[in-house]
């Protein structure tokens, strides 16, 4: 599968405000480049990836070469090169296409706005794989508002990840939707409230769902800080702190003693920070578990369980595949999860679903002694993906072969409606 990025009609202002669309003209030219799910897929060597790099540099379509050795840097870590030149393609043209297959069973428009491939937007390409529907997006920032007329279409996603950052961005566009006549799946006002804080306190009171008090401190504050009590009643250590818009673990730490926070601080040039409560999830084996959840028109899929001795969970670093044991709990999770996991929780789920208000959401979270769920993170962009290596996870295809469905059958629901 490769990313093509196509040739759009200039994008015109218009007065009328019920946002307009009109049709895609592509480029004749199918030549760009991999996207980063094929990337990965195919493990290009980077020779390969090197005579890509220079043919895209005679490639006329500079907003498309742009974007697409963008996709390339990223995926070989050069952060800063790669979002660089993604700045230069969103300046110059807002609309981007994947291939269309053979026969789309429908056009979803995603809106996106600049940033890490994997951290900025749910990355829409990984739930699509083998789709039939047509992927594109229209990129927006602060100074690139919603384009009108819009790009042809039949449902609209806003694939923008939260953040402090992007919180203006998604007030901006929940304005420009506001009154819209289509479907418009995981709107902006609904992102708005998956901030750390917003989260523990929208859901608080939810039965068997417990998810640690958080608040957010200004670094003065935090390095002030003299005592647990000040902050949620009954606390103890240790306390887990993060700085605000943190993913994947960066900057995460336990601090065991308050005064470990001042080496905290200096290692750390972040302005505000979130602070929680650790919670001992460990079970009678001396393993932490992590389940990443996808929560889909508000059912819940089971997508990895992770089981690590260090109690920051990462699938990627907990040794699943070098664990035969560890795979084996983990294909049982998915195997009875429709009965034993998730209709345990099933209040839990349905109440993240009401509340939160998203079609589509991944809960990272843990089963508490007391039985009771415990949220680590709610987000809608968390890596959902079906690229483990079948012969040592045979198991997983036809789970994710289940959650892509799951998705695919979200869309086709709303296109309905």
């Amino acid at each position: 599968m490769r990313l093509l990025f196509c040739w759009c009609r200039p994008v015109e202002r218009t007065m009328n405000p019920e946002l307009e669309t009109t049709a895609l003209e592509p480029s004749d030219d199918a030549a760009l480049p991999l996207c980063l799910l094929s990337l990965a897929r195919q493990a290009f060597s980077a020779a390969e990836l090197g005579q890509r790099v220079a043919r895209l540099a005679e490639h006329p379509d500079v907003a498309g070469r742009a974007m697409a050795m963008s996709t390339i840097f990223q995926y070989l870590g050069d952060l800063e090169h790669g979002l660089a030149l993604q700045a230069q393609a969103v300046e110059s043209r807002q609309h981007f296409c994947w291939p269309v297959p053979a026969q789309p069973r429908l056009r979803l428009l995603a809106v996106m706005t600049p940033g890490e491939y994997l951290t900025a937007n749910t990355p829409l390409e990984f739930l699509l794989e083998d789709a039939d529907v047509a992927l594109e997006a229209v990129f927006v920032t602060d100074s690139q508002p919603l384009p009108q007329p819009l790009p042809e279409h039949d449902l609209l996603f806003v694939a923008i990840g939260y953040s402090e950052q992007v919180a203006p961005l998604l007030r901006q566009l929940e304005q420009a939707l506001a009154g819209y006549s289509r479907q418009v799946l995981n709107p902006p006002a609904a992102i708005l409230g998956l901030s750390r804080d917003a989260v523990a306190a929208c859901l608080c009171d939810v039965p068997g769902l417990f998810i640690p008090p958080t608040v957010q401190l200004d670094r003065p504050v935090l390095a002030a800080l003299s005592e647990v009590e000040s902050l949620f009643e009954g606390a103890m250590l240790p306390l887990i702190v993060r700085p605000v818009d943190s993913h994947a673990g960066r900057g995460l730490v336990r601090l065991d003693a308050l005064d470990e926070l001042a080496a905290y601080l200096q290692a750390q040039p972040e302005a505000a920070f979130f602070v929680s409560c650790f919670v001992d999830t460990r079970g009678c084996d001396g393993q932490y578990r992590k389940y990443r959840i996808a929560l889909i028109a508000g059912v819940p899929y089971a997508c990895h369980a992770a089981i690590s001795s260090h109690w920051i969970v990462n699938y990627k670093d907990s040794g699943m595949a070098e664990s035969a044991e560890k795979r084996a709990e983990e294909a049982r999770f998915f195997g009875d999860f429709d009965e034993n996991f998730g209709r345990h929780h099933a209040t839990a789920f349905r109440a993240i679903a009401e509340r939160t208000g998203l079609d589509y959401l991944v809960i990272d979270c843990a089963e508490m002694s007391d039985g009771r769920l415990l949220v680590f993170e709610l987000d809608n962009r968390a890596y959902i993906h079906a690229l483990d290596p079948v012969e040592v996870f045979p198991y997983k295809p036809p789970q994710m072969r289940r959650v892509f469905a799951a998705f695919r059958e979200l869309l086709a629901a709303a296109l309905s409606r």
